[in-house]
């Protein structure tokens, strides 16, 4: 019999070279009241990240790589190393705020079919505004996709549909798993519980993140589209990136960006495929609605 006190969750977080964030979030993860595994993924950190987490952090899992392999390859990582059915994912520079978050998110998986849970959060830096939040507790409210800063997935699911694409490297991977999922018959559910609070580290690459931004997108578009609606979907985001940042000191990293999502059209031509026409119109109609949708509203039937 199993012991209702062994962890349904793994909480986890990868990391490079953050030590001070890494810190906050672990404190506010040890603080939970749902019982959890906690799993760190060092990213090749060269700054005593996870010589810090043993020291002051004993309870907490660290597995470190010598080189930075990427956050979308060490979250799959951590994927195949996590024993609990639920896998419960934030960014190092982000805390949950209050110990209730884990078990409020955890409910919101009441039917098989929900394969994740964007957990509602804010980013601080930038503005007070709660995203990924239900707007209501009346039916179940779903999204196209969630936050990498802050969800929850059924870890069988995530593996079963092959996890995030490695060669992503960072931006967007979520989208492209959400496009899976969706195909696969899982619904991505928005959150109700207390909120995550983000930090938006400062360490962060402008120019590369609108390059790889850009360039995944393409990808997405191609992977996962089906014809003719591929064609739209490219079209778009490369007129969306060129009007965002086209005249900005940015414009290099959009063409770059690009250059190299169309060359992924070549390169991963193997792995294309694309969703059912019917998947696709009823994914794309929810992708159009601000906030998410009732589930009975998108698919004409109670969940």
């Amino acid at each position: 019999m199993e012991n209702s006190n062994s962890p349904r969750a793994t909480v986890v977080i990868t990391t490079r070279n953050r030590g001070s964030d890494l810190r906050v979030a672990l404190t506010s993860a040890l603080k939970q009241d749902e019982p959890i595994d906690i799993l760190v993924i060092d990213d090749g950190s060269s700054d005593g990240t996870s010589e810090m987490v043993a020291r002051e952090f004993p309870s907490v899992r660290v597995e470190r790589s010598e080189k930075s392999l990427g956050l979308v390859v060490q979250r799959n990582r951590a994927a195949q190393m996590v024993r609990t059915p639920f896998i419960v994912s934030i960014d190092d520079d982000a805390e949950f705020t209050s110990p209730r978050v884990v078990r409020q998110t955890l409910e919101k998986f009441s039917h098989p079919v929900i394969g994740a849970v964007g957990i509602p959060f804010i980013d601080i830096k930038l503005n007070d505004k709660v995203q990924q939040k239900a707007p209501d507790e009346q039916g179940v409210h779903i999204a196209h996709w969630y936050i990498g800063t802050a969800h929850a997935v059924r870890t069988e699911v995530f593996r079963a549909v092959g996890g995030y694409r490695g060669f992503f490297y960072s931006q967007y991977e979520e989208l492209d798993v959400g496009m899976r999922l969706f195909d696969a018959g899982y619904i991505i559910r928005l959150g109700s519980s207390d909120p995550i609070h983000h930090y938006l580290s400062p360490k962060r690459q402008l120019g590369r993140n609108v390059t790889y931004s850009l360039r995944n997108l393409l990808l997405i578009g191609f992977l996962n589209v089906p014809f003719p609606q591929m064609l739209t979907h490219q079209a778009r985001a490369c007129y969306q990136g060129l009007k965002k940042h086209g005249a900005s000191r940015l414009l290099g990293s959009v063409l770059l960006g690009m250059v190299r999502g169309f060359w992924g059209h070549i390169r991963y031509f193997p792995q294309r495929r694309p969703m059912t026409g019917e998947n696709y119109r009823l994914y794309n109609r929810l992708s159009k609605s601000i906030g998410g949708m009732r589930y009975d509203d998108l698919f004409g039937r109670p969940l």
